[in-house]
């Protein structure tokens, strides 16, 4: 008897109505709303413009959804072109079935066309969007949860995740892969955030570390399962695919840490142009204020009495009395004489 488990739901379309909403689409559709949101954050911080990411994300999403479904298709074609199979059925992508690797590689594509329209580094826009796509990647695959698929092997552990009997599959509990999975895509976007900040990654080496961090987790994570896949030298094809990346992003970090050490300075050349506008503003503010003359000096009111005049009145005055005296004085002289 198992005193423990994971229900699955029942199914994993809501009716809104006459809209059907399936939680494997909702997922996915939070996940790129999160890694937008996340992504915008890092990309203001290390000197970009708001809504950059965003502007983007319009070219890498859609690309990313296009290539991940490739990469299914191509690598289970039997699951739509063998006999007895509805081709139409390889663009159902609500019914599951996305390749992180090939959402991954043509979603790269997408940016890199987004970023030269805006002339902004690739690497730079990788980093910064990087802890965002795990934690994407970590709410998509609770999609799924609701389509009971891509779980592990049988088990009993308290955590074991029931799955309900379908045509193609079998009832009973199982290891919920989604669930390790989910969790170490939130792990991995916990590291790259703490050694960006930590070592200042740059030139894309965050996003190479996403890459790395994401396939050793891949790689147990994908020997654990049941599903259906092709198998090379007795391991599952995508085991091998985890392990080439990965190997190849160890690489790259050491080279261009290397080659381009340090991080970019300048990632949005219209981001420091305006900063440097705005600079040259309060600049020239500043420059205005000092070049103020100060108030003149307040002239004499021309009512206003004259010093200078005073002073010639005094001194007129002052003459007039004299010669009154002066003739006081001859006047005085004279009569003395008549006398």
């Amino acid at each position: 008897m198992d005193l423990a488990y994971i229900p699955s739901p029942s199914t994993g379309v809501i009716n809104l109505g006459p809209i059907p909403l399936r939680g494997y689409a909702f997922c996915i559709i939070i996940g790129v709303f999160v890694a937008v949101w996340y992504g915008n954050k890092r990309w203001i911080a290390r000197g970009g413009t708001a809504g950059t990411v965003a502007d983007i994300a319009v070219w890498a999403v859609p690309f990313g959804l296009v290539g991940g479904r490739l990469y299914h298709v191509i690598t289970d074609y039997q699951l739509y072109f063998s006999e007895g199979e509805n081709w139409v059925d390889a663009f159902k992508i609500w019914e599951g079935g996305l390749g992180i690797w090939g959402a991954i590689a043509l979603g790269a594509v997408g940016a890199w066309i987004g970023c030269r329209r805006r002339g902004i580094p690739l690497p730079a826009y990788a980093d910064a969007i990087a802890p965002g796509i795990a934690l994407a990647q970590a709410i998509g695959r609770w999609g799924n949860w609701f389509n009971q698929e891509l779980y592990g092997k049988p088990t009993k552990v308290p955590w074991a995740l029931e799955i309900t009997e379908s045509a193609n599959r079998e009832a009973g509990t199982y290891h919920p892969t989604f669930l390790y999975e989910s969790l170490w895509c939130v792990g991995v976007a916990v590291l790259v955030v703490w050694a960006d900040r930590r070592f200042k990654l740059g030139h894309g080496r965050a996003f190479a570390l996403y890459v790395a961090a994401y396939c050793a987790g891949r790689a147990w994570i994908e020997y654990m399962r049941v599903d259906e896949a092709h198998h090379v030298l007795g391991l599952r094809l995508n085991v091998w695919t985890a392990i080439v990346v990965f190997v190849l992003a160890v690489v790259y970090i050491v080279i261009s840490s290397r080659v381009r050490p340090g991080r970019e300075e300048i990632v949005e050349p219209k981001a420091d142009k305006a900063d440097k506008a705005d600079k040259t503003d309060k600049t020239d503010e500043v420059d205005d204020a000092d070049d103020v003359e100060p108030a003149d000096e307040a002239e004499p009111r021309d009512d206003a009495p004259d010093a200078d005049a005073d002073t010639d009145a005094d001194a007129g005055k002052g003459t007039d009395s004299e010669k009154d005296v002066e003739h006081g004085a001859d006047n005085g002289a004279g009569s003395a004489a008549k006398s």
